[in-house]
């Protein structure tokens, strides 16, 4: 039986290695269609409700039925992609996206509020399969090199982020050409490009990464002359422990990024900032979101997942701060405080996935990845809510500075995992 181990060890892993690389390949192409579908959409989401109601009253019910679209889906994905491999789920979530997409635009046309709220919901699958794509991207990767996987997956939605408002004009036209309502156009973008992610991730995610990578595992297992049986017992505990610190790492960058992002917008407004300016900060904010992935995947791969999860919680304290102590006036602090923020949320996503991905068992991966992500849109949903009522009873510095502090709260929780190793 000897002789075998590694002959059987060398036809999986270069073949995972091989497959590995097809795979990111054809998730970037995917991310950067959703990534387009994604922000097309959001961008005029709330005038659209606004324009139909006649009042702002409801206009900021868009983004809360988004979010609860997605914290839905990301549960229906991750159970697909458990019993199916993460072909059919990311699909068929992307494909849900395009659908709902469909039902804004049928809304317009009929002027029909409550459809335009039951498209909007629907919609929010496609926001809920972005980011459970990057889970795709790890679970072949080799340990070493997760994290940068898990940053090849998320930088590319920027490019389809960066490209998806700038389209909205155009959209707007063509819409109009087509007898159908300028704000609706975006969406016509957004259902294209949702369903043709659909159909890459259909026609070339061969092989399933999921599914080769629990092959390639039952294959060592079979080879492997351990005590399978404690071996569980020790990979069960240590997944507990990484469950935890991976989501609380997630949820808590996720509630202080949301909360802060939010309401910059409305303070500079108060402060008599036109669109531009906070549009500006916005989007150095958001730039600052994705476009580090790459570097951020080699740190944590170099340096270790909870050196740079605890470094989250620094960046987003002096985010925090500089928030507070920026005049109101002063445009560039406030885009560098933004900046801050951002990457401090990206530090966060990308070293708690890996923590995530290391520490589940494959045969629970793709169904807890998504439950977490639930965590997350629920998270983003209260800190977007609290935002207000905490700005509203104290002020903006207040808030900066209390979720700055909050953030503070993944230093224990850190240093207690790392005093358990």
């Amino acid at each position: 039986m000897t002789p075998h181990a590694p002959t059987h060890a060398t036809i999986h892993i270069p073949d995972a290695a091989l497959s590995q690389r097809r795979i990111l390949r054809v998730l970037v192409a995917s991310q950067i269609l959703s990534g387009a579908g994604l922000a097309a959409g959001v961008t005029v989401g709330a005038l659209l409700a606004q324009d139909m109601l006649g009042s702002t009253s409801l206009a900021g019910l868009p983004s809360a039925l988004i979010t609860a679209g997605s914290a839905l889906t990301a549960v229906a994905v991750g159970r697909v992609s458990q019993a199916r491999g993460r072909r059919p789920g990311l699909a068929g979530g992307y494909l849900t996206g395009a659908i709902g997409s469909a039902g804004v635009i049928t809304a317009a046309v009929l002027d029909n509020p409550l459809l335009l709220f039951l498209g909007l919901f629907v919609y929010g699958a496609g926001t809920a399969t972005n980011l459970q794509a990057r889970y795709a991207g790890a679970d072949l990767a080799a340990p070493g090199h997760r994290a940068r996987a898990v940053s090849t997956v998320l930088v590319a939605t920027t490019l389809g982020g960066v490209a998806g408002p700038n389209l909205a004009a155009p959209t707007g036209t063509f819409a109009e050409h087509l007898g159908i309502p300028n704000l609706a156009g975006p969406f016509l973008l957004s259902g294209s490009a949702y369903a043709l992610a659909a159909l890459v991730l259909t026609l070339w995610l061969r092989p399933d990464p999921l599914l080769l990578a629990r092959s390639v595992a039952q294959a060592k297992e079979a080879d492997a002359a351990t005590d399978l049986a404690g071996v569980g017992a020790t990979d069960t505990s240590e997944g507990r422990g990484g469950v935890v610190l991976g989501a609380l790492v997630m949820v808590l960058t996720q509630l202080v990024m949301v909360a802060i992002m939010t309401m910059t917008p409305v303070h500079m407004h108060d402060h008599g900032h036109g669109t531009t300016a906070s549009g500006l900060v916005i989007a150095v904010h958001i730039g600052a979101m994705y476009l580090p992935s790459p570097l951020t995947g080699w740190l944590v791969d170099r340096y270790g997942r909870m050196k740079i999860a605890a470094v989250s919680g620094i960046t987003l304290l002096a985010a925090g701060v500089l928030a507070a102590a920026a005049p109101a006036d002063s445009v560039a602090l406030l885009a560098l405080a933004l900046a801050l923020l951002g990457l401090g949320w990206n530090f966060g996503l990308v070293a708690g996935t890996a923590i995530l991905t290391d520490t589940v068992p494959l045969a629970t991966r793709a169904k807890t990845q998504g439950l977490v992500d639930v965590s997350i849109a629920i998270a983003g949903a209260t800190g977007g809510m609290a935002s207000g009522v905490i700005v509203a009873a104290t002020s903006y510095p207040a808030l900066a500075l209390t979720g700055g502090a909050l953030s503070l709260a993944l230093l224990p929780a850190v240093g207690a995992a790392a005093y358990r190793r």
